[in-house]
């Protein structure tokens, strides 16, 4: 039975077989005897994605993974970067040193802060994300184009990818099709990547596509 570990661009966690790309954490949020969620969705406000291998390090999901045996963080799975910056997480300094630098040195640019930090950049996403409370602005059809590509949205309780114009529906295994923007224009269109990551990415930050993206 598949663990409930695997990350959509709401944030919402689910129990599904597919894994993804990337791993990444919210803190501690498991229980280690029954492997399953405990109430709360994060216990930090440093939600990190994370490379599903690095060092060898092997770990055992919603396991006993610190010394002790007492838990460690709660392993999360993503189809890829894009989906976990949709859902209001930023890339590791631990295991993605460079990939984390630089998003913190562009989330300055775009803000005009000399000397960014890392905690600056959870603060404020941690206000932003849908999982943790924030609020997404409703989208207008002029101003969809403008997103820049890995800008997710919400259409009719589904979510999509932004690449070179067109609009990639978002599943646990993988990016459909891709379809024109015309066919929103008729529907109510939400914003799911965080503000400040849109931030980010117009200042050039590339983010990991699932391959089905290129297909």
């Amino acid at each position: 039975m598949p663990l409930q570990n695997r990350v959509d661009p709401f944030g919402a966690i689910h129990a599904v077989p597919e894994r993804g790309l990337f791993t990444g954490n919210r803190g501690i949020i498991h229980d280690p005897a029954t492997k399953t969620l405990l109430k709360k969705r994060w216990a930090l406000q440093a939600w990190i994605i994370c490379v599903c291998q690095f060092r060898n390090v092997r770990r055992e999901p919603m396991g006993r993974n610190r010394a002790g045996g007492k838990a460690g963080w709660t392993e999360l799975f993503f189809l890829d970067e894009v989906t976990a910056l949709a859902a209001g997480h930023r890339p590791c300094f631990f295991c993605q040193r460079e990939r984390a630098r630089d998003f913190v040195a562009r989330f300055g640019q775009a803000f005009g802060i000399a000397e960014p930090r890392a905690p600056q950049v959870d603060k404020r996403l941690h206000k932003e994300r849908l999982a943790s409370g924030g609020k997404r602005p409703a989208v207008a059809m002029d101003a969809l184009a403008r997103l820049p590509n890995g800008a997710m949205i919400a259409a009719g309780g589904s979510a999509y990818a932004l690449r070179h114009g067109e609009a990639l529906p978002w599943a646990f295994a993988g990016y459909g099709p891709p379809t024109s923007l015309d066919r929103f224009e008729d529907e109510t269109l939400v914003l799911l990547t965080p503000e400040t990551t849109l931030a980010v990415l117009r200042h050039g930050f590339q983010p990991v596509w699932h391959p089905s993206a290129k297909a």
